[in-house]
């Protein structure tokens, strides 16, 4: 027997079970797939298999289901991710597109990933720690206070109270605030930080010394906020439908722990294939409640190659490669699903909610 055709069986078995969720008999893969061998012989393969940790048969006389090992064989050999339909990918866009702000566009997401997957979905928005400044804007509120109000490329607005010692008069800070903006334009926050106290120490600037230090600090701060903003997460309700009541409670305890689940999708979305999507299968995740789950991951972030088609998808592999490595992701889309989701559909519609979000971005139509 080959290893090959050994492996086409597997994914035979893999796919049909996705279909079904029964058991998978020899019969029935002679019957649905042209494997060119007897029933027999296709039995002996999937004896193998089981031998082998890739399938397991759950009772006997029954068929087989793929095991945690199996799905991963499946997983790394799906070379491509599978296109969306032209209805699929205009839904998407007209969906999507009447997003109104930032926070609008990834609870759509969240909301239209879950309709598609029939799973849940989680869509984080972009931390600070991996923003680009785009403005700064510096108001005197007290006598010893000013509100700093910053703007990122990803369309966050953060306040912070900056106390100074006194008050400088109102045309220095302006002039302070244009500097600022002239050269920290683009700059990543703990830049900006390095560059406002460079501003600081320079001839010119002494009557605002204490202002520029203290918004320096600022940004340190915001800086080191690696947490992403806000979890948007739909679909909760699906679960029911395919999971038993004793698998329900550990796996909404992992979805409460928000922490846990942002640094693992985070982690996922960053350790991807080529097509620019990450798949955890169950013990993978090493979190009790996702044990029988499979998580689907993608970034989303700055492009330069969105194109006017957002989620259309590439001609070719090089493609594909060419706009995952253009991509530097700033946050996450995910799904949850049963270990037995449609991996390939799952895939395609996280990769393709990631694409929009990307393109939404650096289209600049994110401000709140």
């Amino acid at each position: 027997m080959t290893q090959s055709r050994r492996m086409l069986v597997l994914r035979a078995v893999v796919e049909d079970y996705i279909r079904s969720q029964e058991p998978v008999g020899s019969t029935s893969l002679t019957r649905d797939h042209d494997l060119g061998v007897s029933s027999a012989t296709i039995r002996n393969d999937m004896s193998a298999l089981e031998d082998e940790g890739y399938l397991i048969q759950p009772h006997t006389s029954a068929g087989r289901v793929p095991t945690e090992k199996g799905y991963r064989y499946f997983v790394d050999r799906l070379a491509t991710v599978v296109p969306l339909s032209e209805a699929q990918r205009r839904g998407i866009n007209s969906f999507l597109s009447g997003s109104v702000s930032l926070k609008d566009a990834l609870q759509r997401s969240a909301r239209l990933l879950s309709e598609i997957t029939g799973q849940v979905a989680v869509v984080a928005s972009p931390s600070l720690a991996k923003a680009t400044l785009r403005h700064v804007e510096m108001v005197p509120v007290a006598m010893t206070t000013l509100l700093a109000v910053v703007i990122t490329d990803t369309g966050r607005v953060a306040q912070h109270g900056l106390t100074i010692a006194s008050m400088p008069a109102v045309d220095e800070i302006n002039r302070l605030s244009n500097t600022v903006n002239e050269q920290c334009d683009g700059l990543s926050l703990s830049k900006s930080a390095e560059t406002v106290r460079s501003i600081a120490a320079s001839a010119g600037y002494e009557s605002v010394r204490g202002v520029a230090d203290a918004l320096a600090d600022a940004f340190e701060s915001m800086a080191l906020d690696e947490r992403a903003n806000e979890l948007y997460m739909s679909g909760t309700s699906h679960l029911a439908h395919s999971r038993s009541l004793a698998d329900l409670a550990p796996l909404f305890d992992a979805l409460e722990e928000q922490v846990v689940l942002m640094k693992l999708m985070s982690n996922l979305s960053e350790e991807t294939n080529a097509s620019g999507v990450g798949v955890a299968i169950g013990s993978e995740m090493h979190t009790p409640g996702l044990l029988h789950a499979s998580v689907v991951s993608s970034g989303y972030g700055r492009s330069g190659a969105a194109g006017n088609d957002p989620v259309g998808e590439p001609e070719t592999e090089s493609e594909t490669e060419s706009q995952t490595n253009d991509t530097e992701p700033i946050a996450f889309v995910g799904s949850i699903g049963p270990t037995h989701m449609d991996y390939a559909a799952t895939m395609a519609a996280v990769r393709a909610v990631a694409r929009y979000l990307t393109a939404f971005l650096s289209e600049g139509r994110t401000q709140d």
